[in-house]
Parts: structure tokens; C-alpha cells; sequence
């Protein structure tokens, strides 16, 4: 009984030990995450306005790309790994929070007027991208090398588009002295620690869904999904308090645009990424489409293209209510 009783503590330690790491290498691995994109952030967006690259390009385009990356390099991880289900649901659920709690948080927080043009059309193309995502992950039991390649080429269409007709648009000089090479090995040692981040954020998360019973998806859409979208959340809201609210609006439409075209087009072209419920998917994606709708339907009933704290509520809200559901 002895012999019985002191496995049982030794068995027990080790394990609260391999939890305490796992836990550490969790946070740790968010921490890389977080404070790496907000590094690679920074030096990107100098770096581009040393070029003269207007705020709603440069919202659309580096921002976006520079804040997803952690989506990026969480969703190679997950599907090397053989954790298709992260990688999918990371993206879904990136998306939700993007409009649900990053853009609910900036509209709570000050009102934003949707007036370009440049970032209507983008939420078209937006609407377009989910639909084709949307009919290749629930037609078929994987998205393949050739759909990801299809998605990843639709990235590059767009980032033209976006280029060529951001003529006309506002440019901004950038005061910063930082010279290009320094700017450039902040964006290295930023991806560097995004790699590394990634890592230990994506083989924690799989170890916690194992201990606990939790469905790699929901890991994806809550603790994955949330822990990619801080950069979003801090990046938006830096920008509504600074009233770059071109900025703003454009880093969350545009990092929707890239989760799906630039990280499941990428992952699926590296690996194909395995559909393993699709009624889940379904609601999933459903649940995205709705969120992307609200800021549809604000735009079209508000007469003044003025979107507030009124706003902000129904979509924080809705997105509580969605968690509340899924877990």
C-alpha cells in the first residue's frame, strides 16, 4: 500500500510539474507572440513610410500582414503537427474576435466613420474570399495544394489591386530616423521570435486539449484564436485612441483577408488541412459571415456612416454570447 500510495505521489508530481511547464511555456509562447508582432509591426509600418505609403495602404496591407502573422505561423505549426483542426478553427475564430472584440472594443471606445472607398471595396473582396473558403473546406474532406494555391494567388490579386488604386490617397511622412538596416533586423529578430512563440503556443495548447478533453477546435477558436488577435486588439485600439482610424478599420478588414487567403492558403499549400466535422465548420463559418454582416448592415441603415458605442455593444455582446455557446 506503501509502494501504491508513493507511485501515486510520484506520478502526480511529475505530471503537475509537466503542467507547470507546459502552462509556463504556454504564456511564454504568447508573450513571443504578442511583443514580436508588435516589434515587427512597428518597424514595418517605418519602414513603409519612409516610402510614402498612404495610412490605408499601409492599414490594409502591412499592418494586417505584420499582425497576422502569429495566425501564420500558429496555423504552419498546428498542421505540421498534424492538428488540422487548430489551424482552421485559429483562423474562424481569429476572424470572429477580429470584428466580435477587436472592432467592438475600438467602436465602444470612440466612433468611427466609414467613408473610404478603398476599404468598402476591400470588405467585398472580404465577403468574396469567406465564400470561396467557405466552399472549399465544406465541399471536400480537406483544402488542397491546388485551393491553397488558388487562395494564395487571389492575395497577391488583391494586394495589387489595393496598390494601384491607392492613388490619391493621403501620404504620410515618417519622422522616424531609424535607418533601413536597423529596421530590417528588427523585422528578423521579430520573426524570429514569432517562430519561436508559435512553437511553444501551439505544442502547449495541444497538450492542454489532450489533458483536459478539449476538442482541438474549441482550443483553436478561444485560447489559440484570442491569443493571436492581441495584436490586433492592441494595434486597433492604439490607433482609435491616436484618431488613425483609417488604420484601424483597415488592420481589421485586411487581417481578415489575410487569415484566410494568406494562412490557410499557405498551410494547405504546405499540407493539405483535414476536415474532420464539418457540421461544426458549417456553424463556425456561419457564425464568421454574421459577424462580418453586422458591419455590413451598420454601414448601410446608418445615415451618418457614423458607427459608435451603440455598435460596439451589439457586436461585443454577440460575441460573448458565441463563446458562452461553444464552451
Amino acid at each position: 500500500m506503501l509502494f501504491i500510495s508513493i507511485a501515486i505521489y510520484n506520478s502526480c508530481s511529475i505530471l503537475a510539474k509537466s503542467m507547470v511547464n507546459q502552462l509556463f511555456f504556454l504564456i511564454v509562447g504568447l508573450l513571443m507572440l504578442v511583443i514580436g508582432s508588435n516589434y515587427l509591426l512597428k518597424s514595418s509600418v517605418d519602414l513603409s513610410l519612409k516610402y510614402k505609403i498612404s495610412k490605408v495602404v499601409i492599414g490594409l496591407t502591412v499592418v494586417s500582414i505584420a499582425t497576422s502573422a502569429p495566425e501564420l505561423l500558429i496555423s504552419i505549426s498546428s498542421v505540421l503537427k498534424n492538428s488540422s483542426d487548430i489551424a482552421i478553427s485559429n483562423v474562424i475564430g481569429s476572424n470572429i474576435a477580429n470584428f466580435g472584440l477587436v472592432l467592438g472594443l475600438a467602436l465602444f471606445f470612440s466612433k468611427i466613420k466609414i467613408n473610404n472607398k478603398l476599404i468598402y471595396q476591400d470588405w467585398n473582396f472580404l465577403m468574396i474570399s469567406s465564400v470561396i473558403f467557405s466552399l472549399f473546406a465544406i465541399t471536400k474532406v480537406e483544402i488542397s495544394r491546388i485551393e491553397g494555391l488558388v487562395l494564395f494567388t487571389l492575395l497577391i490579386s488583391s494586394l495589387v489591386y489595393i496598390f494601384r488604386n491607392s492613388k490619391g490617397e493621403d501620404l504620410s511622412l515618417n519622422e522616424n530616423s531609424r535607418s533601413n538596416t536597423k529596421l530590417i533586423a528588427l523585422i528578423l529578430i521579430s520573426s524570429l521570435m514569432l517562430y519561436f512563440g508559435s512553437e511553444f503556443f501551439v505544442d502547449s495548447s495541444i497538450y492542454f486539449a489532450d489533458y483536459f478533453g478539449v476538442s482541438e477546435r474549441i482550443i483553436g477558436l478561444t485560447i489559440v484564436a484570442i491569443g493571436t488577435s492581441l495584436p490586433e486588439v492592441v494595434t486597433t485600439l492604439v490607433a482609435v485612441f491616436k484618431k488613425e482610424l483609417d488604420i484601424s478599420i483597415g488592420n481589421i478588414i485586411g487581417s481578415n483577408i489575410f487569415n484566410i487567403l494568406a494562412v490557410i492558403g499557405v498551410t494547405s499549400i504546405i499540407k493539405p488541412l483535414k476536415i474532420s466535422n464539418k457540421l461544426n465548420l458549417q456553424f463556425d463559418l456561419s457564425i464568421m459571415f454574421v459577424f462580418m454582416l453586422f458591419l455590413f448592415l451598420f454601414y448601410s441603415l446608418s445615415k451618418t456612416k457614423i458607427l459608435g458605442r451603440i455598435h460596439g455593444v451589439i457586436l461585443l455582446g454577440s460575441f460573448i454570447i458565441y463563446y458562452i455557446i461553444i464552451i
